[in-house]
C-alpha cells in the first residue's frame, strides 16, 4: 500500500474528533456482524453464547454489550440469615431490588437499641451493688461482687450482631442487568465461599452465616457471568458451573483450604444468569462436554473473525473504531487525516491477509494510545502520521523486541550469512508470535547412508508439523536430483531454535538446502526464502509474509523467494521496499534458479526444465519404493 494513496477514499474526514460515536456498546463493534446479530437474538431469547476466536477480536466487549440489551426485569437482593435450627445451614431469602440495604439496617438499628438498654441495666445493677456496699461498710466485696457480675453478664449476655442477616448480593432499582467477569476466578471467587473463622468458641466466633461470600454465579443473578479463556477453570469448577446454569441455584459451601470447609452449608442461593463463554480454539478441547453440550443445546457457539474485507464501509468503520478509542481513553489527542491514514495501513499490514483489515482490535488500540501519548509528550494538539510512525518503534511486540535482538546477534557472532554463497546453507525466514519475522538459517549435509536405508536427520527442536514437511521434500529430492537417496543419510540442522520450529514454510528452504549438498552447488546467500512444498513441487502459500519480508531486509538480505499466492499479502513499511527485490514463485524449479549458482547454469536450467517436466521415476520394485518412502 502506498504512502500517497488516497486510503479514506474520498471520505470527507480531516479528523477523528469529527466522528459521532454510538453510545450503545453493541454498535461499537466492528467487523463482527454475525457475532452482533447472535448477541442481540440471544439477549432478546436469554440464550447462553460460547465466543471462540483470537484475543483481541472483541469478545469481552460483545459480552459488556450483552449485558446492556438483556430485557429488563426486576433484579434481586439476596439475604442470608441465621438459621437457629442448624447454625450450619444458614437461611436464604430474597427480596426486591433495593430492599436489602433497609432490612439489614433496621436489623442493625434494632440490634443496637437492645444493646444500648442492656447494657443501661447492667451499669445501674452494678452502680446498686457499689452503692449498697459502701452504705453498709462492705466496699471491698461490694467491688468485687460488681466486677465479678460484670464479667458474668458480659460473658453470658447475648450477642445482637449474631442475629443481624447479611447482605449477600446487592442491586440498585432500574439498574442495568449485572455483568461480572469471573476470568480466572479460583473455585471460591467462582461458586462462593465460607471464610475461615480462627476462632471457634468461647463466644468469640463469627456466626457462621456472616462468613459466607457470595460468587460470581450468584452475583450474575439476572445478568452476565462472562468467563474467558473457560478451558483453565477446573474440571469440579466446570461441573459446579453446569450445575448452577441447570438448576438456576447453587448454595455455598467452602471451596478452599481457608474456608471452614463443608461444615457450613447454605440453602440453594438463586444464580438465574446468562453464560457468555470464552475462549482460544484450544478451548473447546478443554471444556467439560457436558458444559459445552448444555451451551450448544440452550444457546450459540460463534467464531470471532480476525479480519475483514478492505471496502470503503470498512474503511469508515476502521476510522469510527480510532474516534472511539481516543474517546474512552479521554487523555490523548484526537488524530488528524494523515494519522487515521497511517492506522488504517497498519490495520492492513497485520491482517497478513490481501484485501483485508485487522479485526485484532485490542492490539491496534495500543497503537492508538501510544501515538497519543506521543503526541501529548510534544505538546501537540492533534496527533498526526509522524506520531502513529514513530508509536510503531516504541510500542513494538516482545517478538519484534526479541526478533531485532537475536538478527544483531547471530550477526556478531556470524551465524547469519548475507553475503557470498555456500554449498548446502540456505536463509529462511520464521515468524516469532503474530508481528514479527527472524532469520532462520538452515544447512544441509549428506553422508553415505550406515544403514540398509538411507534416512532423513533433521535437527532443532522440530514439532509435527514441521517433521512432515521435512519427510514430504524426499520425494523432490528424488525427482530434481534423479538420484536414489537410499544409500546416503541427509542431516538438515536449523540452527538458533531454541524454542522449537513449527509449521511447514521453511520446506523450500530445506528442499533447496539438501539439493545443494547433494549435487554440490553453492548457493546465494544474500538470498532468503519461504514457503510451503507439495510433494509435487509447486510453491504452497504461508502466513506472516510481510514480517518475514522485513525480518530479512533487516538482517541485510537482498532477495526475498515468495509463494506467488502470496504476493499481494505484501504490505512492508516503504523504508524496506528499497532494501529488497521480492520474487513470487509458483514451482520449486523456479526457487532453485534464483538461489543457486552452478558452474555452467545453461546445462543446469536445461536440467531443471527437463526434470520438471518429467513425471516422478518409478522405483523398479515394490520393495525399493517402500522403502525409500520409509527413509525419508
Amino acid at each position: 500500500m502506498k504512502s500517497e494513496e488516497d486510503v479514506l477514499q474520498g471520505y470527507d474526514v480531516s479528523s477523528s474528533s469529527e466522528i459521532t460515536v454510538p453510545p450503545r456498546l453493541i454498535d461499537q463493534v466492528i467487523g463482527q456482524e454475525n457475532a452482533v446479530e447472535v448477541i442481540k437474538k440471544a439477549a432478546t431469547q436469554r440464550r447462553h453464547v460460547m465466543m471462540i476466536g483470537n484475543p483481541g477480536t472483541g469478545k469481552s466487549m460483545l459480552a459488556k454489550a450483552m449485558a446492556e440489551l438483556l430485557p429488563k426485569e426486576e433484579l434481586k437482593d439476596i439475604l442470608v440469615y441465621p438459621n437457629l435450627d442448624d447454625s450450619n445451614n444458614p437461611i436464604i431469602r430474597t427480596v426486591a431490588s433495593g430492599r436489602g440495604k433497609q432490612i439489614v439496617a433496621a436489623h442493625k438499628a434494632e440490634a443496637g437499641k437492645r444493646k444500648q438498654m442492656r447494657n443501661t441495666l447492667i451499669m445501674l445493677l452494678i452502680f446498686g451493688i457499689i452503692g449498697y456496699a459502701l452504705i453498709s461498710g462492705q466496699w471491698l466485696m461490694g467491688i468485687i461482687a460488681a466486677a465479678f457480675i460484670f464479667m458474668a453478664l458480659q460473658y453470658s449476655r447475648p450477642r445482637e450482631e449474631a442475629m443481624i442477616p447479611k447482605l449477600l448480593v446487592s442491586s440498585e432499582p432500574n439498574a442495568v442487568a449485572p455483568f461480572i467477569d469471573g476470568t480466572g476466578s479460583h473455585a471460591g471467587a467462582l461458586l462462593g465461599d465460607v471464610r475461615h473463622d480462627p476462632f471457634q468458641s468461647g463466644g468469640l466466633e463469627t456466626p457462621a452465616h456472616d462468613r459466607v461470600e457470595a460468587g460470581a454465579i450468584h452475583r450474575s443473578n439476572g445478568g452476565v457471568l462472562f468467563i474467558d479463556e473457560i478451558n483453565t477453570l477446573t474440571p469440579h469448577s466446570q461441573q459446579n458451573l453446569l450445575t448452577a446454569l441447570q438448576e438456576g441455584e447453587f448454595p455455598i459451601t467452602g471451596q478452599s483450604e481457608r474456608s471452614s470447609g463443608a461444615m457450613v452449608r447454605t440453602e440453594p442461593v438463586p444464580c438465574r444468569f446468562i453464560m457468555v463463554a470464552a475462549g482460544n480454539l484450544d478451548a473447546v478441547q478443554g471444556m467439560h462436554p457436558a458444559l459445552r453440550s448444555r451451551i450448544r443445546g440452550y444457546g450459540y457457539e460463534v467464531y470471532m473473525q480476525d479480519t475483514m474485507l478492505d471496502t470503503p464501509e470498512n474503511r469508515v468503520k476502521f476510522v469510527r473504531f480510532i474516534a472511539q478509542e481516543v474517546k474512552n481513553d479521554g487523555k490523548i489527542p484526537h488524530f488528524d487525516r494523515s494519522a487515521i491514514e497511517e492506522v488504517i495501513r497498519e490495520g492492513q499490514r497485520r491482517s497478513n491477509r490481501k484485501g483485508h483489515l485487522t479485526l485484532k482490535l485490542r492490539d491496534m488500540g495500543g497503537l492508538i494510545r501510544v501515538a497519543g501519548d506521543i503526541a501529548r509528550q510534544e505538546g501537540a494538539d492533534m496527533t498526526t502520521a509522524e506520531h502513529v510512525l514513530k508509536a510503531k518503534q516504541s510500542a513494538r511486540s516482545i517478538e519484534q523486541q526479541i526478533s531485532d535482538e537475536y538478527i544483531t546477534r547471530i550477526r556478531d557472532y556470524d551465524l547469519s550469512v548475507v553475503t557470498g554463497t555456500q554449498i548446502g546453507r540456505v536463509n529462511g525466514l520464521a515468524v516469532m508470535g503474530s508481528d514479527s519475522g527472524s532469520i532462520l538459517p538452515i544447512v544441509a549435509e549428506v553422508t553415505p547412508s550406515q544403514g540398509a536405508n538411507g534416512t532423513v536427520i533433521a535437527t532443532g527442536l522440530l514439532k509435527e508439523i514441521a517433521k512432515e514437511s521435512i519427510q514430504n521434500v524426499s520425494a523432490i529430492l528424488k525427482k530434481f536430483t534423479g538420484r536414489d537417496i537410499r544409500n546416503m543419510d541427509v542431516h538438515v540442522q536449523f540452527i538458533g531454535t531454541y524454542s522449537g520450529v513449527e509449521g511447514d514454510s521453511a520446506s523450500i528452504s530445506v528442499a533447496t538446502a539438501v539439493i545443494s549438498a547433494i549435487e554440490g552447488i553453492p548457493v546465494k546467500q544474500d538470498v532468503a526464502m519461504t514457503g510451503s512444498l507439495s510433494v509435487r513441487g509447486d510453491v504452497l502459500p504461508i502466513g506472516g509474509v510481510t514480517y518475514k519480508i522485513e525480518a530479512a531486509a533487516k538482517a541485510g538480505i537482498k532477495t526475498v523467494i515468495i509463494p506467488k499466492a502470496n504476493f499481494g499479502d505484501v504490505l512492508i513499511e516503504d523504508r524496506y521496499r528499497t532494501m529488497v527485490e521480492i520474487i513470487p514463485v509458483e514451482h520449486i524449479e523456479e526457487v532453485l534458479e534464483v538461489a543457486l549458482v552452478p558452474q555452467n547454469r545453461e546445462v543446469f536450467l536445461n536440467k531443471l526444465k527437463k526434470l520438471a517436466a518429467e513425471p516422478a521415476k518409478v522405483f523398479e520394485s515394490s520393495t525399493g519404493a517402500a522403502g525409500s518412502h520409509s527413509a525419508a
